[in-house]
This record gives C-alpha cells, structure tokens and sequence, in this order.
C-alpha cells in the first residue's frame, strides 16, 4: 500500500491528462503522494462539488485543478473548499488556452484560485507550488526544493559554459 496522497490533481477531462501529468512528475520528484481523477464543473457539478467537500477528509492538503475552454473546474472546487486550489489552463481550444488562463485567474474576491501558466509549464508549476505549499511544515521536502533550485542554477551555469566554449569565447 503506497503512502497516503497529500494533493489531488483532478481535470476536466481525461484528454486533460497529457498536460496535467507533468504534476504528477513534478510531484514524483519531490516524493509526494497524489491522486488523479476526472471531474467536470459543467458536466458533473454535484460530482464535483462532492469531491471537493471531501477532499480534506481524505487527508488531501492542496488541490490542483486542470480545465480547457470555459474553465470553471478550479474556481468551483474552490467555492466547496477552503484547501489550497492551484488551477492550471488547459490550451484545448482555438484560443490556444487563453480562454482557459482568463475564466481560472479571472475569480471573484474571497474564493482565491493560484493560477499557472497555460499548458505542461503551467502544470509543472502546479507541482512545484504544491511542493512548496507542503514544504512549510516539512523541513525534508524544503530541502528537497532548495536541491532542485541548486540544480537549476547548475544547469544554467552548464549551458553558459558549453555555449562560451562553442564561440570560443
């Protein structure tokens, strides 16, 4: 039996699941225990608004929500909870995920969604905010996030180094 999963990741549907398994690696990075499901704002409301009531209880502690088009799924989680809710826009129609960003970060005062970039960086975001967000009552996973910003930084000085090499400079 695997660990009790600390976040939810949850789409709007399962053609979501190409972007929004990128938080589900980020989170594998870091070591952090999820679950993946699928519900709907507009098409399973009740579902919906069940799923989000009953996170907390299940143990979940962040919520990251991943919608296309009209994306309401994030906002209406948040509406039934008061976890942390990370929305990610989904690119799933002509307007190539704008849409999705404006109906996620466009929330009313008081119902607070963390919206990312559209798309895979956005939802590899989502992950490592929810690390993060984890990271405040476990020093453990804070190291681990301080490992991947040295690691980061390492790769940039690696590429500066390749590229000055390639010019010859």
């Amino acid at each position: 039996m695997g660990k009790k999963p600390l976040v939810s990741i949850v789409m709007g549907s399962d053609s979501d699941l190409d972007v929004m398994s990128e938080a589900a690696k980020a989170l594998d990075e870091f070591g952090i225990a999820y679950e993946i499901d699928v519900t709907s704002a507009h098409r399973s409301p009740d579902r919906t608004a069940d799923y989000a009531r009953k996170a907390a209880g299940r143990g979940i502690r962040v919520i990251i929500a991943g919608a296309g088009g009209a994306a309401h799924l994030a906002g209406v989680i948040a509406a039934h909870t008061t976890l942390p809710v990370i929305g990610v826009p989904i690119p799933s129609t002509s307007l190539n995920g704008l849409d999705s960003l404006l109906a996620t970060v466009q929330m009313p005062a008081g119902i607070p969604v963390a919206t990312v970039a559209i798309g895979k960086p956005g939802a590899t975001n989502a992950g490592i905010l929810a690390a993060q967000i984890l990271s405040l009552s476990s020093t453990a996973l804070a190291k681990k996030l301080d490992a991947h910003k040295e690691k980061l930084a390492n790769s940039v000085e690696e590429k500066s180094r390749k590229l000055k090499m390639t010019l010859g400079v």
